[in-house]
């Protein structure tokens, strides 16, 4: 995907479960975050988390990867 992102187009909550999948992939080395881990990661409930994910993945900043989610193409950054 090339086309740029528009972080600021986000909600708070997509924000939140996006830095969510950050962490959780970096903290398995780089691998997937799951959908359990971004629940716990994201104190949100699982509801919140999949509708989330749902847009996230249809607007490409995140991509199932493996069993869960990784990060998609981006131009920002995320500090956690």
């Amino acid at each position: 995907m090339t086309e740029r992102h528009d972080v600021q187009a986000l909600s708070d909550l997509d924000v939140h479960v996006y830095e969510a999948v950050a962490a959780q992939s970096v903290g398995s080395g780089g691998g997937s975050a799951g959908l359990d881990g971004v629940v716990r990661a994201s104190g949100l409930t699982e509801e919140e988390v999949r509708a989330s994910l749902g847009k996230l993945v249809e607007q490409g900043y995140v991509v199932p990867f493996g069993s869960g989610y990784g990060l998609g193409p981006h131009t920002f950054e995320v500090e956690y």
